[in-house]
């Protein structure tokens, strides 16, 4: 006759040998999280989870790992909020019912936002990589997030040795002592008057602040934020206007790595939030192979 009960191994055997593990749980399990961006909008996005409770009874042969994967579904319901990540933290742990005291989940995840153009009325949208990591233990709550941001950046030293190289080529083409303006405008509009540019790439910021139990900030606020202060963010859809005036921010912005680092670093400094953070500036040069990196964190 068969039984109707089914047997449950997690519970009814015990660990072969005898130890605590500080994490155990799953990775990269779907769900759908709900943002609030600046707009007060939520933006339902597809996310990757990984889940963790400690295994702190011993003998305990492991986890209850559908538990977990139940509680973190929760999240598609939910708004994804400094709130309702505690009370999940706390629910996985209870899941376990008294074999684990601490719990941590890691959320991997493309913010999309809106971005106007510099001058014109177009607009686009762009992805921001974010990963958020949470953890609960007897000591609180703790919350960290890390964020991707590219920017583009132009060599000051390439600037000037283009501008010596127009100065040049002025002095060669006008050798007078005087210069007609409309004859000078003509030339520096025409294709000899394409002397030299200077080199500028594409760059990245990561960034890794830790939040311990301050109230998040609202994120996209706070990616527009740091691209003010580096002053050179990407663009989306433009038209010739918006790239002329992407041009002229760029010459006024002029930075190697360091000059974006410390922009960086003082809007780290100032966010009231951040209790902590690390960061990583890479400009993937156009003139090398190689690329220039700055790497800084919080002084303790």
């Amino acid at each position: 006759m068969l039984m109707n009960t089914l047997p449950d191994i997690t519970s009814e055997l015990k660990a072969e040998t005898s130890s605590p593990l500080q994490w155990v749980g799953m990775e990269e399990i779907a769900v759908p999280i709900s943002v609030r961006l600046s707009s007060k909008k939520l933006q339902t996005i597809p996310a990757k989870a990984n889940v963790f409770v400690s295994l702190d009874t011993p003998d305990a042969k492991g986890i209850h790992m559908s538990r977990l994967h139940k509680t973190i579904n929760k999240l598609a319901e939910l708004e994804c909020n400094k709130d309702n990540v505690e009370h999940l933290l706390n629910s996985l742990i209870e899941s376990q019912l008294g074999i684990s005291h601490q719990s941590k989940i890691e959320l991997t995840f493309d913010l999309i936002l809106n971005k106007p153009a510099l001058l014109s009325d177009e607009s686009g949208y762009q992805s921001y990589p974010v990963t958020l990591k949470a953890e609960k233990s007897d000591q609180g709550l703790n919350c960290q997030f890390s964020i991707t941001i590219p920017y583009s950046s132009t060599c000051p030293c390439s600037a000037s040795l283009a501008r010596q190289l127009y100065a040049s080529a002025i002095d060669e083409e006008f050798p007078g002592l005087a210069i007609d303006k409309a004859t000078l405008m003509q030339w520096v509009q025409s294709q000899s008057g394409s002397i030299a540019t200077p080199h500028s790439q594409r760059s990245y910021a990561y960034l890794h602040f830790a939040l311990g139990n301050n109230d998040w900030p609202d994120l996209s606020w706070f990616i527009f934020e740091l691209e003010k202060a580096i002053g050179t963010p990407v663009q989306t859809a433009v038209k010739r206007s918006d790239e002329q005036a992407f041009a002229k921010l760029n010459a006024e912005n002029l930075m190697f790595c360091e000059d974006a680092a410390r922009r960086i670093k003082s809007a780290l400094e100032q966010a009231s939030f951040v209790n902590d953070y690390w960061f990583k500036v890479e400009h993937q040069e156009s003139l090398h192979a190689h690329n220039a990196v700055v790497i800084d964190q919080k002084q303790k």
